[in-house]
């Protein structure tokens, strides 16, 4: 279930996503604190699967005003309609992100979605249970026809979350993206409109 108003700046701040056990809300300059305690405490378990982070630029882990500035920046975005990023949050609790990026319309309507979580939180099923969730909006709320997910090949967990939903494997890109400061070969993964509206019932029966 998708709760929105078709205000810009109310949508922004009122946007919530319901899965079963996870809501996906914008993350807002409150948030600073639990995003910041649960970025620091994993980060060895993430920075291998992310980008490198800018030299010299201010860090919203531990940068409370970068932290509002990277809110900002995508209260932006989701205006622009250019991106939804979202905090996973599991019993009202921050536990990772699942976001739509990189969204483009025209003759692609199609997004990409990436996601991380909390090790502690790991193992439960809720990043799957997001990325359905945020499948939904993007397919039938924001009428997108295509979502990818990008995966590097030795990111064995990540991978796992696309064999639970049964995401269809595209094959490899090469020297896909940077992650880390190598240009790492990714497993295209994606899932269609029209496969979606094929696995809908099985879907939401299974995950929301």
């Amino acid at each position: 279930m998708s709760n929105f108003d078709s205000h810009p700046a109310r949508a922004n701040a009122g946007l919530r996503l319901y899965g079963r056990r996870v809501l996906l809300r914008p993350l807002v300059p409150s948030d600073f604190a639990a995003w910041s305690e649960v970025r620091r405490r994993n980060r060895e378990w993430l920075t291998v699967w992310e980008p490198q982070k800018i030299k010299h630029a201010p860090d919203p882990e531990t940068d409370r005003d970068a932290f509002s500035a990277r809110c900002s920046i995508r209260d932006r975005e989701r205006q622009n309609g250019t991106a939804y990023t979202f905090g996973l949050f599991v019993n009202q609790n921050f536990a990772g992100e699942v976001n739509l990026n990189s969204v483009q319309r025209g003759a692609l309507m199609t997004g990409t979605i990436g996601y991380w979580i909390d090790q502690g939180q790991a193992g439960q099923s809720y990043i799957a249970e997001g990325v359905i969730t945020i499948c939904r909006y993007a397919l039938e709320d924001l009428g997108l026809h295509r979502i990818e997910i990008c995966i590097v090949p030795r990111n064995s967990n990540s991978r796992r979350v696309m064999e639970k939903l049964a995401i269809r494997d595209e094959g490899t890109a090469l020297r896909f993206l940077e992650i880390n400061g190598v240009w790492e070969d990714h497993v295209r993964y994606a899932i269609t409109a029209e496969e979606w509206n094929e696995r809908r019932d099985e879907l939401t029966e299974l995950w929301l």
